[in-house]
């Protein structure tokens, strides 16, 4: 008997996943450019709001090639369902606004991402739901420990942006397990070709899709990826229903439960159905294609990515110019050996790295590059570099920033395809004009 796809090779499924040509059909996935979809009777379209019909209506609601992305992401990550939308941003809130409302309480590492920062510990407030954020590091109990009756998510990155912490998964899973609420983790940095945390135990996956698994800095987008192994019937000690957004009839669906209808896809529906349908968060059809695409060459693009990294870390970590280096893949790093449990194909292609002279060198440093691009971007075939805390943090307090692993010196450097003897090179080049 044939191997079912979700049996094949990582590589493989890189390759075929999700979308096959029919016979004399295009070979590659095709742009289904459109808004609307035709139908000939009622009966057909009704179906399509009862969410009784798998087909497409309206292209904020999906489409044949966003569909398509939506599986692959699922195929590689081992996940039941997928759901893109329209940036990394949106999936995160989505995925938590799927399961939360005004009056709720989430856990987040503190080690994440400054946009995420700023979209829990700013937008989500205005919207009623509290956030509490925690080191990381703490021992398993004292996270369980701050559990509250309202909590309903812990979140964390595998990889923090750009802190560069690894998340013990299978901590933040026990504690998870031990509150009775979902663990969703960001896996933008890893991607499913270094690390799956599905496998691990995680119940969602986040991605911002504009970084690695698009790869070549053409396309914004983001995916949310179910596990399929939470029990949204869970309760509260009062006896009522933790999650009824996903367990209780929804009104706005003429008494539909999501679970019960849908099982190990009802989180991914839901946010179809409802986040996307309200909130217009849509991928659009180009962007899902060229992501598809990207996600083609992910497995070969990321073993590259890696291969770099870990030589550039290396050479810059022996440079006298440099200050201090941070990445996991470097012995002596503080996550060093998380990374070589979780991650044992490479740690991703990014790093922090401060110049000798402090923030003004850093600077300097900078505008001596020649190969290496100052994008405010990491994550694509292209080399960059960026100051975060003039930049993507700046929204923080400098308390804030340390907090969240951002020394006001910090040098974020994404590692491309280049060869790597040409970027180290170039880095030589501007940190000896520093001196």
């Amino acid at each position: 008997m044939a191997k079912q796809m979700k049996d094949m090779g990582f590589e493989t499924r890189c390759v075929h996943g999700a979308y096959k040509a029919e016979s004399a059909q295009p070979q590659n996935l095709p742009i289904v450019q459109s808004t609307t979809y035709r139908y000939y009777n009622a009966h057909d379209v009704a179906e399509l709001f009862d969410l009784e019909s798998p087909n497409h209506m309206y292209a904020r609601l999906g489409s044949p090639t966003v569909d398509a992305l939506e599986q692959k992401m699922a195929l590689l990550e081992g996940g039941t369902a997928g759901m893109a939308a329209s940036s990394g941003q949106s999936a995160n809130m989505i995925a938590v606004l799927n399961i939360c409302e005004a009056g709720d309480h989430i856990l987040s590492a503190t080690n994440i991402y400054g946009g995420t920062y700023n979209l829990f510990d700013v937008t989500l407030r205005k919207l009623g739901i509290d956030v509490e954020f925690f080191d990381q590091d703490m021992p398993l109990e004292d996270i369980v420990a701050l559990k509250k009756p309202n909590t309903k998510v812990l979140f964390g990155e595998t990889i923090a942006n750009p802190a560069l912490s690894v998340l013990d998964l299978e901590k933040f899973v026990k504690a998870a397990s031990a509150m009775e609420v979902p663990l969703i983790v960001d896996n933008t940095f890893p991607t499913p070709a270094l690390l799956r945390p599905i496998e691990w135990g995680a119940n969602i996956v986040t991605h911002s899709t504009t970084k690695f698994a698009d790869g070549h800095g053409t396309s914004i987008g983001g995916c949310v990826i179910e596990g399929g192994n939470f029990d949204w019937t869970v309760k509260n000690e009062d006896g009522s229903l933790k999650y009824p957004s996903m367990a209780a009839p929804d009104e706005s669906y003429h008494g539909l439960n999501f679970y019960e209808s849908f099982g190990d896809a009802a989180f991914c529906t839901r946010l179809k159905a409802v986040l996307v349908r309200d909130l217009g968060c849509t991928m659009s059809p180009m962007n899902a294609y060229l992501t598809h695409q990207g996600l083609q060459t992910l497995d070969v693009r990321m073993e590259r990515h890696v291969k770099n990294a870990q030589a550039v870390a290396e050479f810059l970590s022996q440079h006298p110019m440099v200050d201090w280096i941070i990445y996991p893949g470097l012995k002596g790093n503080k996550y060093y050996d998380l990374a070589q449990k979780y991650l044992p194909k490479g740690a991703s292609a990014v790093m922090s790295f401060g110049v000798k002279g402090g923030r003004e060198a850093g600077e300097k440093f900078l505008e001596n590059l020649e190969l290496c691009s100052i994008v405010v971007h990491v994550g694509d075939i292209h080399t960059s570099v960026l100051h975060p805390a003039s930049t993507t943090h700046r929204q923080l307090s400098e308390e804030a920033q340390i907090a969240a692993g951002i020394d006001p010196g910090l040098i974020r450097l994404s590692v491309g395809l280049e060869s790597a003897d040409d970027i180290i090179a170039d880095l030589d080049q501007a940190l000896n004009k520093v001196r």
